[in-house]
């Protein structure tokens, strides 16, 4: 079992750098500018994801805060947890739902997903 092992490390090896020895050989030394066009691809790869994953989702955390300290007694909420109800009362980290008559629930303000618009 060890010399199966030992000889796919070899082949991965061989598949990872094919010609590491001769290109070393034949190549100049690498200058700065190499060394910089070696890490444009990471570069990019950060820009991307920053774009596409990083910036909508502080666009989006932000809008959320926004509206949970807009939020106010009498509104119509939804809980992350799908409860519809009316609010209350509102404490510093907490919102008091009315989800039935006379039935109240404490939620953490982090926990409230969306406010219903007012018909």
């Amino acid at each position: 079992m060890l010399n199966f092992v030992s000889v796919l490390f070899v082949m991965m090896l061989s598949i990872v750098m094919p010609g590491k020895a001769i290109a070393e050989e034949a190549a100049p030394a690498a200058g700065p500018m190499s060394q910089l066009f070696s890490f444009a691809p990471l570069i990019l790869l950060f820009v991307i994801f920053y774009f596409l994953l990083i910036r909508p989702q502080q666009k989006k955390a932000k809008e959320h805060r926004e509206m949970v300290s807009k939020l106010e007694k009498g509104d119509a909420v939804v809980t992350s947890g799908g409860i519809h109800g009316t609010i209350t009362g509102v404490a510093e980290d907490t919102i008091t739902v009315e989800i039935a008559e006379n039935v109240r629930v404490k939620v953490n303000k982090e926990h409230i997903a969306a406010r219903k618009k007012r018909s």
